[in-house]
């Protein structure tokens, strides 16, 4: 009977501590609710009006600006005149350079000296004529005067002039080759044979692409190193067919060339006449107002052109 009672008391105090249990559960559940529902209550509400949505009128929309300005890529790049491939007209073995990549030459100044066995054979045909040229235009003036007389017959004075004139031709072919390659033919005549040609700069820049060294031998046409003269540089720009409205001859435009955070100045000169069929664009040309010591060919730039 003792036992009974005490198994019956253990049940009946489980059963209450059961409940307070879950009653303390549900307490803090609602606690929780009312916390949040507390939280929502005081947390400001953001309201946005129609002026908001549709802009301030006191400060331009930056869409406006955008849609105002028309933005080309391209890069920069020398006219023609401005950069120069030296390449050859006879070939032949470095003898002699003195160049260093990027360095900076005049016009005129020498590049290298080359060696060729074709060249002094050149120079001595134009010796060996201009010598007997001297001897036969005597002889045929010589044969004019006694044709003209009767005193000597005609086959030998058209003979004197047919040899006269033959090597009269040869001279000054001779005399074309050597003045192509930038050697003086009076100076060949006063200074004799020169072992060595000489390849000078066409134009004064800087070197690039040199492919020059001692001893290595070139072809007949072709290029040892190439020219730049970075005092005028232009704008290759890609420009799509549906902006060209915007685009005329003489336009101004900005543009940033990429790594120099200044900005340029140029003008539009010439707008491409082809378009490409597949990406539907064409090339136009802009000249840079002035220069700067980092422009290089080839560098990214980024123009920016007035619609209105």
């Amino acid at each position: 009977m003792y036992l009974y009672l005490n198994w019956n008391y253990i049940l009946t105090d489980m059963k209450h501590t059961i409940f307070l249990l879950i009653a303390l559960f549900l307490i803090s559940c609602g606690e929780e609710v009312k916390t949040m529902a507390l939280v929502e209550e005081t947390l400001p509400v953001a309201v946005i009006n129609d002026e908001e949505i549709a802009g301030n009128p006191d400060q331009p929309d930056l869409s406006d600006v955008i849609a105002d300005e028309l933005y080309l890529n391209g890069t920069l790049v020398l006219p023609p005149q401005n950069f120069a491939s030296v390449t050859l007209l006879m070939g032949g073995a470095v003898h002699a350079t003195h160049l260093l990549p990027g360095e900076y030459v005049k016009k005129g100044s020498t590049i290298a000296l080359l060696e060729n066995i074709e060249f002094i054979n050149l120079q001595q045909t134009f010796l060996e004529a201009a010598a007997q040229e001297e001897f036969l235009e005597a002889e045929y003036n010589r044969q004019k005067k006694l044709s003209e007389q009767e005193a000597a017959s005609k086959k030998r004075y058209q003979e004197s002039k047919a040899e006269y004139l033959s090597v009269k031709s040869r001279r000054e072919a001779a005399a074309a080759q050597l003045r192509l390659l930038d050697i003086s033919p009076e100076q060949i005549v006063k200074e004799g044979i020169s072992p060595y040609l000489t390849v000078k700069a066409p134009i004064s820049g800087y070197v690039t692409g040199m492919k020059l060294n001692i001893g290595k031998h070139f072809q007949v046409g072709e290029s040892i190193c190439e020219i730049v003269d970075k005092g005028e540089v232009i704008l290759n720009l890609t420009v799509y067919e549906k902006d060209l409205p915007y685009l005329n001859v003489g336009e101004k435009l900005c543009f940033l060339v990429n790594g120099i955070p200044d900005d340029f100045d140029a003008t539009l000169f010439s707008i491409g006449q082809e378009v490409d069929t597949s990406s539907r664009s064409l090339e136009v040309y802009a000249k840079v107002q002035g220069t700067h010591a980092l422009f290089r060919p080839g560098m990214y730039v980024t123009a920016r052109v007035n619609k209105k």
